[in-house]
Protein backbone atom coordinates (compact mmCIF):
# COMPACT_ATOMS: atom_id res chain seq x y z
CA UNK A 1 0.00 0.00 0.00
CA UNK A 2 1.66 3.09 -1.35
CA UNK A 3 1.68 6.08 1.37
CA UNK A 4 3.10 9.82 1.34
CA UNK A 5 3.72 11.22 4.80
CA UNK A 6 4.47 15.07 5.03
CA UNK A 7 6.48 16.60 7.57
CA UNK A 8 8.27 20.33 8.31
CA UNK A 9 5.64 22.55 7.73
CA UNK A 10 4.73 25.53 10.48
CA UNK A 11 4.46 29.16 11.09
CA UNK A 12 7.29 31.73 9.89
CA UNK A 13 8.02 35.35 9.31
CA UNK A 14 8.20 36.92 5.76
CA UNK A 15 11.66 36.56 4.21
CA UNK A 16 12.21 33.04 6.74
CA UNK A 17 13.11 28.91 6.29
CA UNK A 18 10.60 25.83 6.02
CA UNK A 19 12.31 22.56 4.59
CA UNK A 20 9.40 20.13 3.84
CA UNK A 21 9.95 16.75 3.62
CA UNK A 22 7.52 13.32 2.14
CA UNK A 23 7.91 9.84 3.15
CA UNK A 24 7.07 7.46 0.68
CA UNK A 25 6.83 3.92 1.46
CA UNK A 26 5.31 0.88 -0.23
CA UNK A 27 5.12 0.54 -3.55
CA UNK A 28 7.50 3.43 -4.28
CA UNK A 29 8.84 1.82 -7.35
CA UNK A 30 5.80 3.10 -9.33
CA UNK A 31 6.59 6.97 -7.73
CA UNK A 32 8.43 7.88 -11.11
CA UNK A 33 7.54 11.21 -10.30
CA UNK A 34 7.30 13.20 -6.96
CA UNK A 35 6.03 16.63 -6.25
CA UNK A 36 4.14 18.99 -3.89
CA UNK A 37 1.02 21.13 -4.52
CA UNK A 38 -0.06 23.58 -2.01
CA UNK A 39 -3.62 25.17 -1.63
CA UNK A 40 -4.30 28.04 -0.22
CA UNK A 41 -8.12 28.60 1.38
CA UNK A 42 -10.88 29.46 -1.30
CA UNK A 43 -8.41 28.63 -4.01
CA UNK A 44 -7.53 25.36 -5.73
CA UNK A 45 -4.62 23.18 -5.58
CA UNK A 46 -2.09 23.84 -7.16
CA UNK A 47 1.37 23.11 -8.68
CA UNK A 48 4.66 23.72 -6.87
CA UNK A 49 7.38 21.44 -8.13
CA UNK A 50 8.56 18.09 -9.06
CA UNK A 51 11.04 15.93 -9.59
CA UNK A 52 11.76 12.70 -11.14
CA UNK A 53 13.10 9.67 -9.77
CA UNK A 54 16.23 9.46 -11.29
CA UNK A 55 16.64 13.34 -10.01
CA UNK A 56 17.76 14.81 -13.59
CA UNK A 57 14.56 16.26 -14.47
CA UNK A 58 12.66 19.39 -11.91
CA UNK A 59 10.15 21.68 -12.40
CA UNK A 60 8.37 24.87 -10.70
CA UNK A 61 5.57 27.02 -10.98
CA UNK A 62 6.84 30.24 -12.04
CA UNK A 63 6.11 32.09 -8.16
CA UNK A 64 8.55 29.95 -6.55
CA UNK A 65 11.68 30.28 -8.94
CA UNK A 66 14.83 30.88 -7.68
CA UNK A 67 13.34 30.07 -3.83
CA UNK A 68 12.31 26.93 -3.33
CA UNK A 69 14.22 23.92 -4.62
CA UNK A 70 13.00 20.19 -4.43
CA UNK A 71 15.33 16.82 -4.06
CA UNK A 72 15.07 13.53 -3.58
CA UNK A 73 17.02 10.77 -1.54
CA UNK A 74 16.14 7.41 -2.17
CA UNK A 75 17.04 5.50 1.29
CA UNK A 76 16.28 1.88 0.37
CA UNK A 77 14.78 -0.11 -2.34
CA UNK A 78 11.20 0.73 -1.02
CA UNK A 79 11.37 4.07 0.79
CA UNK A 80 12.04 7.55 -0.59
CA UNK A 81 12.44 10.90 0.51
CA UNK A 82 11.29 14.40 -1.35
CA UNK A 83 11.84 17.37 0.39
CA UNK A 84 11.18 21.14 -0.60
CA UNK A 85 13.57 23.61 0.76
CA UNK A 86 11.75 27.03 0.56
CA UNK A 87 13.65 30.16 1.48
CA UNK A 88 12.60 33.45 0.78
CA UNK A 89 9.12 33.02 2.29
CA UNK A 90 5.80 35.20 1.57
CA UNK A 91 2.35 35.65 2.85
CA UNK A 92 1.38 34.20 -0.40
CA UNK A 93 3.04 30.83 -0.35
CA UNK A 94 0.50 29.93 2.72
CA UNK A 95 -1.69 27.18 2.41
CA UNK A 96 -1.66 23.35 2.92
CA UNK A 97 1.28 21.92 1.12
CA UNK A 98 0.44 18.45 -0.10
CA UNK A 99 2.97 15.77 -1.54
CA UNK A 100 2.30 13.92 -4.48
CA UNK A 101 3.59 10.89 -6.61
CA UNK A 102 2.84 9.77 -10.26
CA UNK A 103 3.07 6.59 -11.91
CA UNK A 104 3.96 8.58 -15.66
CA UNK A 105 7.20 9.32 -16.26
CA UNK A 106 6.70 13.16 -17.38
CA UNK A 107 6.05 15.83 -15.00
CA UNK A 108 3.10 16.68 -15.26
CA UNK A 109 1.54 19.97 -13.63
CA UNK A 110 -2.10 18.95 -13.38
CA UNK A 111 -3.59 17.08 -10.20
CA UNK A 112 -4.60 14.83 -12.43
CA UNK A 113 -1.46 13.38 -13.47
CA UNK A 114 -0.57 12.01 -9.65
CA UNK A 115 -1.70 8.93 -8.57
CA UNK A 116 -0.59 8.85 -4.80
CA UNK A 117 -1.15 11.83 -2.39
CA UNK A 118 -0.32 12.85 1.65
CA UNK A 119 -2.33 14.08 3.90
CA UNK A 120 -0.66 17.76 3.51
CA UNK A 121 0.99 20.02 5.88
CA UNK A 122 0.25 23.77 7.13
CA UNK A 123 2.57 26.61 5.95
CA UNK A 124 1.57 29.34 7.56
CA UNK A 125 3.68 33.02 6.19
CA UNK A 126 3.13 36.06 8.28
CA UNK A 127 3.95 39.76 6.81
Amino acid sequence: QAQLVESGGGLVQAGGSLRLSCAASGGTVNMNVMGWFRQAPGKEREFVAAINRFGSSTRYTDSVKGRFTISAISRDSDKNTVQLQMNGLKPEDTGIYYCAAARQFLIATNRYGYDYWGHGTQVTVSS
